[in-house]
């Protein structure tokens, strides 16, 4: 019996269905869809630890067969890692869906392995690599502005240093990463979790990034991936990012 992980690829293209198969095999049983209803009876059948899904299916778009794995109580915590084409939008649908990563097409070898390993690591999935970071950034809701700092970012959000309180869950950001050459980065993000204010301890919240499109999410995990040092078991003082 292979009690290795088993992942579930879900892509109507042979090539990138193949491809993504072949970089999985090392590390678990692979099993396949081509198709979103496929994909469905294969999670409620073979129960995946976790599921590889491509947005663009031929019968449903795979955010909603990512909100179908997670409104099914039986296969909710199922963790599905989504590979759209680049589009901020796309990226957006993905995340209000319930996906538990958001990756980009073409795919690497190491962005493939490194979200999926994230689940079968241990018995509890492990964050997102995220480096300690102090740059400004605004952050926009409901008209106003103000300027927070970054204290701690992966490519999938970041925690920031601020007293202001959004009264929406959803805020707009725009900064620019240290030491590279391009412009300001702006995104739409979602507010995870606050942290009041408290002796010794600078209020802030933990926001995960919305409406990203390819070059904005290629260069924040090339700039995150540069500068990744793995971090001691003991949990870090800024707050974790996602």
């Amino acid at each position: 019996m292979d009690e290795r992980p088993t992942f579930l690829v879900v892509d109507d293209a042979p090539l990138f269905r193949e491809l993504e198969s072949h970089f999985l095999a090392r590390y678990g049983r692979v099993i396949t869809a081509e198709s979103g209803g496929e994909a469905l009876e294969r999670v409620r059948t073979d129960h995946p630890d976790v599921v590889v899904l491509d947005m663009t299916l031929p019968d449903l778009d795979g955010s909603l067969v990512c909100c179908e794995i997670r409104s099914d109580a039986a296969t909710r915590e199922t963790p599905v890692v989504v590979v759209g084409c680049g589009d901020a939008a796309e990226h957006a649908r993905a995340i209000h869906a319930g996906a538990s990563d958001v990756l980009m097409k073409p795919l690497s070898r190491r962005e493939l392995i490194g979200a999926v390993r994230r689940f079968v690591a241990s018995d509890r999935p492990t964050g997102l690599p995220r480096v300690p970071l102090d740059t400004p950034v605004r952050v926009e809701s409901d008209g106003e502005g103000r300027l927070a700092l970054c204290r701690n970012l992966s490519r999938g959000g970041m925690f920031l240093e601020t007293k202001f309180e959004p009264q929406t869950d959803e805020v707009r950001l725009s900064f620019q990463l240290p030491e590279c050459g391009t412009g300001r980065l702006a995104t739409s993000a979602r507010i995870v979790w606050r942290r009041p204010a408290a002796p010794g301890v600078h209020p802030g919240m933990g926001v995960r990034f919305l409406a990203l499109d390819r070059d904005c999410a290629q260069e924040l995990d090339a700039f995150v991936h540069e500068r990744y040092v793995p971090a001691a078991p003991a949990a870090e003082a800024g707050g974790a990012a996602l």
